[in-house]
């Protein structure tokens, strides 16, 4: 186990790695932050400066040695913009993010699982074919048309819930709900296919024959062994849910480092988009890790050599 979870974290820091060097690339390719920093009258001169004074006039690959070793050391640079620590503003923001991300991951698994027993449960009614389009239906609303609407219903019209902001958990309940919209059906389908399959096995028919009550055959034997696929892919699916944030914190005005991102891509501000960007992907990274290790908990079938 000790050996398994070394060779995985030496994965996870080349893949940090990785994405450092494609990020960093591909925001000094971008454009130059210093014509947005000066004024409009400034001379060549003193936009020269100006990138002498961020350190933008030396090589490519200077300036990223430069950043990887601030990241080793924990400084990750200062906003162009503001001039405060890249870190400090990206963590002040991340709690925001990770309490959405958690909050959508939380809503999915709650309505997914009960509907897609059921459905499995009731495999051929009318049951079963709603929570199908339903499933169907969800993977194709876009989630910012989903926001707005869920804003323009719940907001503006029936004035229950608050557009944006994060001052009282009743925030929470739109942009949690956006972002678990597309999460949700994948869980559905995957729960309904995963009972159909397993309702059908011999030992559940064993089961039902020794008398075994309908809750105990689906929370003891049926759901116990659903779990494994449902876990596998609720951890390949916290990037894309991670992803998601950009688009719901913009469109709820979500305080949170996504929403800080958006700007900092505008405004060309390296250092903000780069310390948000590696520590997103670290922890997708660890959350893949730690997934790997509940799988292997929950199969024993799972050798980790």
């Amino acid at each position: 186990m000790t050996g398994y979870v070394l060779q995985r974290l030496l994965q996870a820091l080349l893949v940090c790695l990785g994405i450092s060097v494609i990020t960093f690339v591909m925001l000094h390719v971008a454009g130059d932050p210093a014509q947005l920093l000066v004024p409009m009258e400034a001379s060549r001169e003193d936009v020269e400066l100006l990138r002498r004074q961020l350190g933008l006039d030396r090589p490519l690959p200077v300036r990223y040695l430069i950043f990887l070793g601030g990241i080793l050391t924990g400084n990750f640079g200062r906003s162009f913009f503001s001039q405060d620590p890249a870190l400090g503003l990206v963590l002040d923001r991340l709690p925001a993010t990770l309490e959405l991300a958690l909050a959508g991951l939380g809503l999915a698994l709650v309505v997914a699982i009960p509907l897609g027993s059921l459905a499995a449960l009731k495999r051929g009614t009318l049951w079963d074919r709603g929570t199908t389009a339903l499933a169907v239906g969800g993977q194709a609303m876009p989630a910012f048309w989903l926001g707005l609407m869920l804003i323009i219903v719940f907001s503006v019209k029936l004035r229950l819930l608050p557009v944006s902001g994060r001052d009282s958990p009743a925030h929470l309940v739109l942009p949690a709900a956006t972002l678990a919209s597309f999460l949700l059906p994948v869980l559905m389908r995957l729960t309904r296919s995963q009972m159909i399959e397993i309702l059908g096995q011999d030992y559940i028919r064993t089961a039902r024959a020794k008398g075994v009550g309908m809750a105990a055959l689906i929370f003891r034997h049926a759901l116990r062994n659903a779990w494994i696929p449902i876990v596998t892919v609720v951890g390949l699916q916290f990037g894309r849910l991670l992803g998601g944030t950009i688009v719901t914190e913009t469109v709820f005005a979500w305080p949170g480092a996504a929403n800080l991102a958006v700007r900092a891509i505008r405004n060309l501000d390296y250092p903000v988009v780069q310390t948000v960007v590696i520590l997103l992907a670290f922890s997708i990274v660890v959350v893949n890790l730690l997934t790997d290790l509940v799988v292997a908990r929950l199969d024993p079938r799972v050798r980790l050599q």
